[in-house]
């Protein structure tokens, strides 16, 4: 049975248009799609499906990345089916069930790897994938250390590439958080303000810097054309600041 899942071009732009980088998947690409009537618990997908559920409640909660990543996923594995509506539905209610209880989690790696024993880096992927979704909110607890490492022990995964695997997650959104860091002090920067003001404080600052560089006004003063060039990229930068400040004092 050829493997209908991941890794997921859809779901990696829908992040990086947030502002939210990853490691770049593919979907594995099939000539023809699949029309599947029967329990999709004896299915690739649905074990997929029922897997993450597992690791997305390991912590106890699921994030709103998590939620999206998931959502984008039950999309993406039904566009593989004739059936799709039928299978996105399916999908989604193996999810509301599986994430309730984590009794059968080994039982359902096992049932995996029983389909996908003759190719390792399917398994790898899948490993990939559900790694993936434990890091999404950046914060790796041992909850999710030890429900993936049970699964990755359940499909049979190398620990040496389950661990790996975990290097190359901490150290891509360690290097991101430092990367977010300096463009958060750069953003202040340009503001001339500081991490330490309040909000209104950083508003007001952006809402003069904004009255001093928009180019309608500059035209309006009269000035030349590299002028108006330069204070229109200007412009740009402090819309780009402020809009990551404000993203940042959400989170």
């Amino acid at each position: 049975m050829k493997l209908i899942f991941l890794l997921f071009v859809g779901i990696v732009l829908y992040f990086i248009a947030r502002n939210y980088k990853t490691e770049k998947f593919e979907n594995i690409k099939l000539d023809n799609k699949e029309h599947f009537d029967g329990d999709l618990m004896h299915h690739e997908v649905g074990l997929l499906v029922a897997l993450m559920a597992k690791v997305s409640k390991a912590d106890g909660k699921v994030c709103e990345l998590e939620a999206q990543m998931l959502k984008h996923t039950f999309e993406d594995l039904a566009s593989y089916f004739t059936n799709k509506e039928e299978i996105k539905n399916k999908l989604i209610a193996i999810y509301k069930i599986e994430k309730e209880n984590f009794a059968n989690t080994i039982v359902l790696a096992k049932n995996l790897y029983s389909i996908t024993k003759y190719d390792y880096q399917k398994r790898i992927k899948v490993l990939e994938y559900l790694l993936n979704l434990a890091f999404i909110d950046k914060d790796f607890s041992n909850e999710e250390e030890m429900i993936t490492k049970d699964i990755s022990n359940a499909l049979k995964i190398k620990n040496i590439d389950f661990e790996n695997l975990i290097n190359i997650f901490k150290d891509f959104y360690n290097n991101q958080k430092e990367s977010t860091a300096l463009s958060l002090n750069k953003a202040y920067e340009i503001l001339n303000v500081s991490s330490k003001d309040d909000d209104s404080i950083i508003k007001k600052a952006y809402r003069t810097l904004v009255k001093k560089y928009h180019p309608d006004i500059i035209t309006g003063q009269g000035a030349k054309q590299n002028i108006i060039d330069n204070a229109t990229r200007k412009l740009q930068e402090i819309n780009e600041a402020y809009e990551l400040i404000k993203k940042d004092r959400k989170r």
